[in-house]
Formats: structure tokens, sequence, C-alpha cells
């Protein structure tokens, strides 16, 4: 999944092609609904344990986990179909800027969890100014040229490279050799070829000049929060406990969500190994232990890389002509009991 979440930065534009039903505890209480950003993965973990641990019932609220389409949680958020959704910070800052109604609430992953990555056997590949002239296999969006172009004239070099959208099969034609390189999340993408013995290098994009992020949120409606602030309150603290008990209880939080989408994981053992690469990490607690908190000055850098590299653009998909007060744009204010 470098946040950028998970799959929104990476394959942002992409629709889903299958749905699914996630079963739903009998509870009693407010009711919320959740979208998810993409099909259920170790990102998701704490939802799927704050709700069959019984800590959103402990909280009065009756949280529904809608099965993920082809419909962004974004949407889904401001058309007021979602209560809560998963976003990719790529996605959120992108609809955001557009106009969707939206606000970040909690920050899922502390830090960038994307990477460039290419064959460990790449003996012509030292560091990013080496892959002017290379073939890129990426997803089609106007980050990922920014991003690379970035990474590359900040080592020195052009930022000239070749590119060719692959979506998904990125992947697999890296390891046939087809591109040179792409961009995966290192906790999914990269532990399953750990797991699969295919040795990668790979170049941390904080590194050579891009700003760190948050690579996924929890986000709301200004409206829904402003009307429902108790209950607003109440999800994200008991979120943000299953969270906390996931970093804790790495075999039980990933059995929870193992159970939770039977049909979806058929290799528990990338579950377990991406949920460790994730605690180890500290990607989704602190090294000091914070869970959920949204880091302003990180939130804050990343919107001004994306407003100067020209991503962000308004509803007439112009690039926006002023920049945003991006401290608007997120709030930590509902992690005070309330």
């Amino acid at each position: 999944m470098t946040s950028l979440n998970r799959r929104t930065a990476l394959m942002l534009g992409l629709a889903a092609t299958a749905s699914w039903t996630i079963p739903v505890r009998a509870q009693q209480g407010s009711p919320v609904k959740v979208a998810l950003d993409w099909t259920p993965n170790t990102n998701h973990i704490g939802l799927f344990v704050a709700r069959d641990k019984g800590f959103y019932a402990e909280a009065g609220l009756d949280v529904e986990i809608l099965p993920y389409g082809d419909t962004s949680a974004g949407a889904l958020i401001s058309n007021g179909i979602a209560d809560f959704g998963v976003t990719g910070a790529l996605g959120f800052f992108t609809q955001k800027a557009a106009g969707a109604d939206l606000k970040a609430v909690y920050a899922v992953v502390q830090t960038e969890t994307g990477r460039l990555v290419f064959n460990a056997d790449r003996s012509d590949i030292q560091s990013p100014k080496d892959l002017d002239g290379l073939t890129y296999g990426g997803f089609g969006s106007n980050w990922e040229k920014a991003l690379i172009t970035s990474l590359i004239r900040n080592d020195g070099g052009k930022g000239n490279f070749e590119t060719v959208t692959l979506g998904t099969s990125a992947y697999e034609a890296l390891a046939n050799r087809a591109i040179d390189f792409t961009l995966e999340v290192y906790t999914w993408e990269g532990v399953k070829a750990e797991l699969e013995g295919r040795p990668q290098r790979a170049f941390r994009y904080a590194d050579f000049g891009v700003p760190d992020q948050h690579t996924t949120f929890l986000a709301s409606s200004p409206d829904y929060l402003e009307a429902n602030p108790k209950q607003a309150s109440a999800f994200i603290q008991a979120t943000r406990r299953g969270y906390a008990f996931a970093v804790d209880n790495q075999e039980e939080a990933a059995a929870i969500l193992v159970n939770a989408n039977k049909d979806m994981f058929t290799d528990p053992a990338l579950v377990r190994a991406s949920l460790k690469a994730l605690v180890e990490g500290d990607y989704l607690a602190r090294a000091d232990g914070t869970v959920g908190e949204i880091d302003s000055a990180k939130f804050e850098a990343m919107g001004a890389f994306l407003f100067s590299a020209g991503i962000l653009l308004d509803a007439d998909g112009r690039p926006l002509a002023a920049e945003p007060t991006f401290s608007d744009w997120f709030t930590n204010e509902f992690f005070a009991a309330g």
C-alpha cells in the first residue's frame, strides 16, 4: 500500500469489478454507515475489530461496514450515503479540491507506506536519477508522473522516463522484467513479494524531497459532524480502540479480519504478515504509541506539494488558482471525550 492510500494513491481511477456482503453484528444503537476505499485489507482492520469485539456496541453505535463497490467512499460521504469512509490521501485531497463535502477526522496510517520498487538484481539502478530513460509500469494518474519526476529531479536527474499503464498487472510485469520499476504499497504488495521470494529494492519518497504523509484517512462530511458531534466522537474513539487493539493483539486481530471476510482472504499468512509490517514499521501507531491523530504539519505539507504540482483541480478540472487553507480540511477534535 505511500500513503496516498493504499489503493487510491496508486490506483486512482480504477473501477471495482467485484462486490460482496459483509456480515454485520446484530446491535442496537445509533446507526453509522462506513464505506471502504478498496476490498477489505489490513488498513481496515481496526474497523472490523471495533465492530466484532463489540467496541462500537459499547459506545452505543450500530455500525454497518458497507460492501465495497465502484463508487468512491468520498462520493458516498458527500452524498449522505455513508457517514464515514476510508479514503486514500490522494483521493481525499483531489476530491476535496473539486468541491466534495469532506473532512478528514482520523489518520489510519501514520507515515508513508508507498515506495518506488524495482528488482533487487538491477545493479544499474542505485538512486532515482538512474531511472531516466527507463520504463515505468503504472496506473495512469497525474500524481504518479509528478511524484516520480520529483524523485528523479531531486536526485539530479532529468525526470524523463517512459510510462505504460498496466494497473495492478504492473506487479506481474515487474516480476517478469517487462518494465523497469513501479509503485507499490509496501505493507501489502511489498510484503506479498517477500512471501513469494521476489527480492526487491526500493526508494522511499521522503528520502528524495517528497513530503511524508498519512496515506489513509477516515473522513466524514462537515454537515454530518456538525449535526452529530456526540455520535462522531463515539465512533472515532471506538475506532481508535479497535486499531490500538490490533497493534497490541496482532494474531487475534488478523483472525477477526479474515473471519469477517472469508471469501476474500485465501492467504491468511499474507494478512498476518501485512499486519506485522504495519505494526513493526510504526504505520498504524507512531513510535510513541499515538494512534489515529492527524499530524497537522504532515497534512499541510502534502497538500502544499499537491497544489504546487498542479494535482489539485477544481470542479471544472482546472488547477486551483490559490492554495487552500489545508488546516480547515481536517480535525482532531473528536478524539476528546464527548
